[in-house]
């Protein structure tokens, strides 16, 4: 949409608005950060293209699913300038996004499965247990329950 400026072209950041969900606050966030980027008419109101709606799905999904501003920021860079995205494109996006969330899902299962055998187990059983931390040793390696990410004791 870009050098439009005929004040009825484009879609108002109410419509963009009741046909999202999000607050106009938001919608204004976001554009803030770069995630889209609307013309301005010749009142200087904000003008969206109809593929916006969809970048703002796709942002509201992307959120909910764990990913930060920054990794929504860098997808939406790969999507193409002054066309609306295709099929492809979005295909695209999906794949590197899919690829992220089946990681996170494994490492979610594997701290499931440790947290299944510790936490509340009632066990007391302070050699196997992957909260029990002695003197502190294993903040060497980092911070957090070390243990329950995966690191090993030294004395295993």
């Amino acid at each position: 949409m870009t050098g439009k400026s005929n004040e009825t072209r484009g879609l108002t950041i109410g419509y963009v608005a009741e046909r999202t969900g999000l607050a106009t606050s938001a919608i204004r966030y976001y554009e803030d950060e770069g995630l889209v980027k609307p013309d301005r008419s010749d009142a200087g109101h904000r003008r969206y293209e109809r593929s916006d709606l969809r970048r703002l799905s796709f942002v509201m999904i992307s959120q909910q699913l764990g990913f930060s501003i920054a990794e929504v920021r860098d997808a939406l860079s790969t999507l193409p300038e002054g066309r609306t995205p295709t099929k492809a494109d979005w295909a695209r996006i999906s794949r590197h996004f899919g690829k992220v969330l089946d990681a996170r899902i494994d490492t979610m299962q594997t701290l499931r499965a440790r947290l299944d055998g510790c936490i509340g187990c009632g066990c007391l059983s302070l050699r196997t247990c992957k909260l029990y931390n002695p003197e502190d040793r294993i903040a060497t390696r980092g911070a957090g329950p070390r243990y329950l990410m995966g690191d090993q004791s030294d004395a295993t």
